[in-house]
């Protein structure tokens, strides 16, 4: 008799569905598992019949042949334990074949039969309601699977109570959704003394997702200001939470099943490898800019980075998406973020002041922030000089507007960008805008066009500098409430783009 049941293997954030044959046939005694499994898959065999024995179950002294169908497919990971030990209970017909055939299961066997918690549970919840099929999963993924409410999650906590579940002895009821994270306590954008003009690009770029360039000497506050951006950003939508959290699922972050709808917010260390920045290692893992998606990726001594991690920046930011190409693996992840960066403006941190500037200055600035290639500084939006602050100014009240008070603006302005590109699912912020959707809602007026003409001809734009300034305008304006990109607005955008050139 052969059996079937069904589990997935991931292809990135996709679950594909895998089809678990089981056949139990006379002949030499043996437990074989086929279909381009991995170590771990391999070993499944040795987890199913100690727990099988648990349970007082004796394996017939017959062939048991387990087939992974597509076999083409490579198939990694301990969570096709269940799904096989699934297959087996119903080719030895001690639970209904009909039934298990309806089911999509992943999880690890202990040697006890308890099962094991795995990563992937959501994406697995998703492909089983594509397929309109049970998604059974260990207890501790039940309430990460039961998101997404178009499928009936099942979640045991042994082997046995998949036995009894199936058998009608005790019937499991259906998971609940994890509790919804409330927003942490973020740092406050008031608690920065001075920076306004600082303070005035972080609202921008949270405001459009722009990405924002820091530059200014050790202390003057580039990491402080960064680690205030969450506080005014609004909160994932529902798509957008669960978009991100199948990422997560990945990599075993979510926290006890729940969902969190504040944008996260990564800062990888400058030593940082390049599989880990982007994704990649055995078995072709998310990296940081993917668990950035719709947040914040902030990396602080930007030009100390690796100058193969810093170029391979460059396609991601453009596309939203980046492929982990392996031997064994060629994955496409999300990557939408908003790139956050800062820098001194030279080795010693110190090149505007001359009396604690190196012997070397100005030469030194050149050449540290040369290590940042043209192409990836032309695609940051804002850029912004950060300077000192005195220390007689940091004993002065609180003085400036807090987060909250930034991020209702910030959230007005999102919303009125989702009004604007409702239509559209691959735009959904003015960073995204390009062609002739971006000359339909950015076109300055009279004024505001001739500005930027001569400002292009000037300073030498590139087309793209010219249309991430565009894109700034337009942010500005929905930050202003404008339905139209005037003269100031592109006059503040244009001041935004050059703040670092030498001719300014």
């Amino acid at each position: 008799m052969v059996a079937k049941a069904y589990t997935v293997a991931f292809e990135g954030i996709e679950a594909r569905l895998v089809e678990v044959q089981c056949a139990v046939s006379p002949g030499v005694p043996a437990f074989s598992v086929v279909g381009l499994p991995d170590k771990a898959v391999s070993e499944a065999k040795e987890r199913v019949r100690a727990a099988l024995t648990a349970m007082a179950i004796a394996l017939p002294s017959k062939r048991i042949t387990i087939n992974l169908s597509p076999a083409d497919l490579p198939k990694e990971g301990s969570h096709f334990d269940l799904p096989i030990a699934l297959a087996l209970l119903a080719a030895l017909e001690i639970i209904p074949p009909e039934d298990a055939e309806q089911t999509v299961a992943l999880g690890e066997l202990s040697l006890d039969g308890a099962l094991v918690a795995v990563v992937g549970a959501l994406p697995a919840a998703m492909a089983a309601a594509n397929d309109d099929r049970t998604l059974l999963c260990p207890q501790a993924c039940g309430a990460e699977a039961a998101w997404v409410g178009a499928a009936n999650v099942i979640a045991p906590r042994t082997l046995a109570d998949v036995v009894r579940h199936y058998t009608g002895q005790s019937v499991l009821n259906p998971s609940e959704p994890g509790e919804v994270h409330n927003r942490a306590e973020n740092k406050d954008l008031s608690e920065v003394k001075g920076q306004e003009r600082a303070k005035r690009a972080l609202e921008i770029a949270a405001a459009g997702r722009h990405h924002l360039f820091l530059v200014g000497s050790p202390g003057s506050g580039k990491s402080m200001l960064a680690a205030r951006i969450p506080g005014i950003l609004p909160p994932l939508t529902p798509a957008e939470a669960l978009e991100t959290s199948m990422i997560h699922s990945l990599c075993g972050l979510l926290d006890e099943g729940g969902i969190n709808r504040e944008r996260p917010f990564c800062e990888p260390h400058h030593t940082a490898s390049m599989p880990a920045i982007v994704g990649g290692g055995r078995t072709a893992k998310p990296g940081q800019i993917s668990l950035a998606h719709n947040g914040v990726l902030f990396m602080d001594e930007f030009p100390e980075f690796a100058r193969t991690v810093l170029e391979t920046l460059r396609q991601p930011i453009e596309t939203g998406e980046v492929v982990v190409a392996r031997a064994n693996a060629h994955v496409r992840y999300p990557c939408r973020f908003m790139l956050v960066a800062a820098a001194n403006p030279c080795k010693c941190g110190y090149l505007a002041d001359p009396g604690r500037a190196c012997t070397r200055a100005p030469v030194c600035g050149e050449d540290y922030l040369g290590r940042i290639s043209g192409p990836l500084m032309d695609r940051f939006d804002l850029r912004v000089e950060v300077p000192p602050v005195a220390f007689t100014d940091l004993d002065l009240p609180e003085d400036g507007e807090s987060s909250a008070t930034v991020a209702a603006r910030v959230a007005k302005a999102r919303q009125t960008q989702t009004k604007r590109y409702d239509a559209r699912d691959d735009i959904r912020v003015n960073a995204d805008a390009e062609g002739h959707i971006l000359e339909e809602v950015a076109t300055p007026d009279t004024e505001g066009r001739e500005l930027l003409i001569k400002v292009a001809e000037r300073f030498g734009l590139s087309a793209r500098g010219y249309h991430r300034v565009l894109r700034v305008a337009r942010t500005i304006a929905d930050l202003d409430g404008s339905d139209t990109v005037r003269k100031p607005h592109v006059a503040e955008a244009v001041s935004y783009r050059l703040a670092m050139t030498k001719e300014v």
